[in-house]
């Protein structure tokens, strides 16, 4: 650290050099096109002698001008007192920095018709150069305020792109929360009626019946504890989660529940949010075949449409009664929407309408984006089958 730190210091102190020097060649080409305009019969390596000179004795004076700087920052509130100040040490800065010029160019000796002494080379030099160098301690100072702007700046600009990443990260975090806890609450709601079930089976004293759910729904349950972290799985694995639902359901309805499913194999690794289907079927179940004292189907299809995926689930049940509007069914399909809302904003939708020969059609509809990671052998068999009583 230190020596990074002394580095830094070198390479600042290099810049200022090489800067002094620069303006130093410069001020040299205007003083060569002065002698020639006006016949000056001293050598040129006077001329840039005398102004080397001058230059540097202002780069051994900068760290001084930058301290003063510091010392007194030309703030806002203050500006009249302290520009006050700074005028009355430009003008002593100006003074001992004329006073090094003369006493170095009377040591090597140039330009002896005029500077044949101290007095002499200091009166000279008063005359042709005091407003510059007052000039130039003001300019010192303007580099310095410039320099403290800016970085100013870059710092505010950093904080603020911090501040912008910090609040993108806490409103990601706070999307995953509520996507958790719509997430969770979804789960216990789906535990709670299948437990219910389980409760009415063994009132009826259909014990047999009742063991085959809790096995079932502790089949459901591990594979949901698998991803639980995940927000998004691809739909074959979906579909098993499915599977194991109507498995449960199958109990209950034993001969009146007839699922049929059919996915295209090109949209099995397609991205959907875990645990998505199970409350649309839920709800199909429960207004569909629920509603009814006869056997009923569901039939759930899911293939590729113009870019998305499509998943559409349909009972032939009743439908919906004309003052039961499809956003209204139920904690499931309301959770549903907003997972999808939080997930996907307007690029997903959920809508349930009447079908056209009877039944409702819950139509599902998903940015399609694939999980690269193919299904087990059996699980296609799985997805495309029937799941009869």
């Amino acid at each position: 650290m230190r020596y990074a730190a002394g580095l830094g210091r070198m390479h600042k102190k290099a810049l200022c050099f090489l800067t002094w020097t620069a303006l130093g060649l410069f001020m040299f080409s205007q003083g060569m096109v002065q002698k020639v305009v006006s016949n000056d019969p001293n050598p040129w390596w006077q001329h840039l002698t005398g102004w080397m000179v001058g230059v540097y004795v202002w780069f051994v004076l900068t760290p001084a001008v930058l301290w003063l700087g510091r010392r007194w920052p030309l703030e806002r509130k203050r500006w009249i007192r302290r520009t006050a100040i700074h005028i009355g040490l430009a003008f002593v800065t100006a003074l001992v920095q004329l006073s090094l010029e003369a006493a170095i160019l009377r040591g090597v000796r140039i330009f002896p018709a005029i500077m044949s002494s101290f007095v002499a080379t200091f009166g000279f030099l008063l005359v042709i150069g005091f407003h510059q160098s007052f000039l130039t301690y003001w300019m010192i100072l303007a580099v310095q305020h410039g320099f403290g702007w800016y970085q100013r700046y870059e710092e505010r600009k950093q904080e603020t792109l911090r501040l912008e990443l910090r609040s993108t990260q806490l409103e990601g975090q706070l999307v995953q929360a509520q996507l958790r806890a719509l997430k969770m609450q979804l789960q216990p709601h789906f535990l709670f009626n299948t437990l219910n079930a389980i409760m009415v089976l063994v009132r009826q004293q259909k014990g047999h019946e009742a063991e085959e759910m809790l096995g079932r729904l502790s089949d459901l349950l591990r594979g949901v504890l698998d991803d639980l972290e995940a927000q998004e799985i691809p739909l074959w694995r979906e579909l098993e989660y499915l599977q194991l639902y109507l498995a449960i359901e199958q109990v209950r309805f034993q001969d009146r529940l007839r699922v049929e499913t059919a996915a295209a194999p090109e949209v099995l690794d397609a991205a959907v949010p875990n645990m998505v289907l199970q409350p649309i079927v839920e709800n199909a179940i429960r207004h569909g075949i629920g509603r009814s004292s006869s056997a009923g189907r569901i039939q759930i299809s899911a293939c590729a449409e113009e870019g998305a995926l499509a998943i559409r689930v349909e009972d032939d049940g009743p439908g919906l009664a004309p003052a039961e509007p499809g956003q209204a069914r139920g904690i499931g399909l309301a959770n549903t929407r907003e997972r999808l809302a939080q997930l996907y904003g307007s690029a997903a939708r959920l809508t349930v309408e009447n079908g056209e020969h009877g039944g409702v059609v819950a139509t599902l509809v998903l940015p399609c984006r694939v999980i690269p990671a193919g299904p087990p052998a059996t699980t296609e068999t799985h997805a495309v089958h029937s799941v009869a009583g």
